[in-house]
């Protein structure tokens, strides 16, 4: 599932377990949530990397 989908998840289930008093579903959102925002910090690295690489590849093609 994707970032933004599980953080609107997330935040859905806590707006409903905190309506009905469900703390479980509350918490399960929250994990949701948090795993949502996990995804998208890994996205950024894994862009800033490409980033890096793309970097030093063009370096060494100058020295070359």
């Amino acid at each position: 599932m994707d970032k933004d989908m599980d953080q609107a998840k997330g935040k859905i289930k806590q707006a409903i377990g905190n309506v009905t008093g469900d703390d479980d579903l509350k918490r399960d959102g929250e994990v949701d949530e948090k795993a949502g925002k996990a995804k998208e910090g890994l996205e950024n690295v894994k862009e800033k990397i490409g980033d890096v690489i793309d970097n030093v590849k063009d370096k060494m093609k100058k020295n070359d």
